[in-house]
């Protein structure tokens, strides 16, 4: 069953369970009050007409003192102790009643009692008789007004809820389209968008302000995602074949000549080799990196412990000493500790320190240290520089500086943005500053706040 068909039932019978039910409410209260009330008169009455006839039933026989009470529906009798059958006159209108039999009660009573299918209000008083003995004035009427009353009453609330369920069942279709419309435009949207394949957004009434309207917003905030996230994919694949484009025709190139002239002219066989070497760990090298970027970041698999930052950057110095024949030197002259994942870490620093060799000759200088609210490691080289206008975009997949000299220097242009998100995973800040022609400063922050909350 459709979305719309749902609503509109569930609502429509909701609607009619609870005019139902306040409908019965309402006539079985009116209805108990209308019987109390004619129980409490009945009742009254009878106490009027027993007290009269104890007063009078030295003077006037029975029969005419009873019938001088008798109501115009109904019957009037005593009865006296151990009798089936008192003395009773009935009213013309309720000759059946004088076939019912009597009781005798030793008290008051009152009740609504059914003979022949009619219903009645029966009074028994007792009462001091002429002879002294105490006897039971009995009253019987009927309430067939109020049995009339009450069955009118049972129509016209019938009548009520037939003629209600109309506009129920009007507001109730147009609530369950007013909520199926927007949901409808939505599944449309889906379906144009998975057979055309293009991005679509719901157009929504910007005045209105309820779910409808959110859940439409929430829609085409997730249709920019994704188109986001496409468009990104689609960049990311086409630097990823445009860059590997390059190395793969290189080494194309240097086989092909290899194989045309490699045996008559050896001196190329060194060349291309060396061509071929370079090309390939460049390639592996950016397939590496793009398979780490592909990562999300909840695979990063992080495991972090307190660790001493410049214990680690004298790790990595000598690494680099006997690497590449590069110092290292570093300033901290107090054990800075964070709370962060080494690997990971070392990972992060050989990308800033491996930037600093590619790109600058002179010494490379590290220092450690922390403020009232970080650590740090601040890394600087006093090599080319980045252009000011250039430094937002460094973090961007593929982007380089200068393409000439990062090629030269084997950059692929992933480095950094491998960089950022390893930062990101470990809660690392980073701040780069740069001054064209007098080198870059990288500064990693480590926050202390976060350091103790997550310790």
């Amino acid at each position: 069953m459709r979305l719309r068909k749902k609503i509109n039932l569930y609502t429509a019978v909701l609607f009619i369970f609870l005019l139902l039910l306040m409908n019965v409410s309402i006539y079985f209260v009116f209805s108990n009050l209308m019987v109390v009330n004619e129980l409490n008169r009945a009742k009254a009455e009878t106490e009027k007409i027993a007290f009269d006839v104890s007063k009078n039933v030295n003077n006037i026989s029975p029969n005419d003192l009873l019938r001088s009470y008798l109501p115009i529906d109904g019957m009037i009798g005593i009865v006296k102790e151990g009798q089936r059958k008192g003395t009773a006159v009935t009213s013309n209108s309720e000759k059946q009643l004088s076939n019912r039999n009597s009781s005798f009660y030793p008290g008051e009573k009152s009740a609504i009692i059914t003979y022949h299918q009619n219903k009645y209000v029966f009074v028994s008083n007792p009462i001091i008789w002429g002879d002294g003995s105490v006897v039971n004035l009995q009253i019987t009427k009927s309430i067939s007004a109020t049995e009339e009353m009450l069955a009118v009453l049972r129509i016209v609330l019938i009548a009520v809820t037939i003629i209600a369920m109309i506009p129920v069942l009007i507001s109730s279709t147009i609530l369950s389209n007013f909520i199926a419309r927007p949901i409808r435009s939505m599944i449309d949207t889906m379906k144009e968008i998975q057979t055309s394949g293009q991005f679509k957004r719901l157009s929504l009434e910007e005045k209105a302000k309820d779910e409808l309207v959110e859940m439409g917003k929430t829609f085409n905030h997730m249709i920019d995602l994704l188109q986001a996230n496409f468009e990104k994919q689609e960049q990311f694949v086409s630097n990823a074949s445009h860059e590997l484009k390059t190395p793969l025709t290189v080494i194309e190139s240097y086989a092909s000549l290899l194989k045309r002239k490699g045996l008559e002219r050896p001196e190329l066989f060194d060349e291309s080799i060396e061509a071929i070497h370079s090309e390939a760990i460049r390639m592996r090298e950016m397939t590496e990196q793009m398979l780490l970027l592909a990562k999300h970041q909840e695979k990063w698999n992080i495991e972090k412990e307190n660790v001493n930052l410049t214990d680690i950057m004298a790790d990595l110095a000598k690494v680099y000493k006997n690497a590449y024949n590069r110092t290292v030197e570093i300033d901290s002259s107090d054990a800075i500790e964070a709370l962060t994942d080494v690997q990971k870490l070392k990972q992060l620093l050989f990308i800033f320190l491996d930037n600093a060799r590619k790109y600058s000759d002179e010494q490379i200088s590290v220092y450690i240290g922390q403020t009232s609210r970080d650590a740090y490691i601040r890394i600087e080289d006093r090599g080319d520089g980045i252009p000011q206008a250039e430094l937002p975009k460094v973090f961007d997949r593929f982007y380089r500086v200068d393409e000439a000299r990062s090629r030269k220097q084997g950059g692929s242009g992933l480095g950094l943005s491998v960089a950022k998100e390893i930062a990101d995973a470990i809660d690392v800040r980073i701040e780069m500053d740069s001054l064209e022609g007098r080198g870059t400063n990288v500064t990693l922050l480590f926050n202390k706040a976060r350091m103790t909350l997550d310790g």
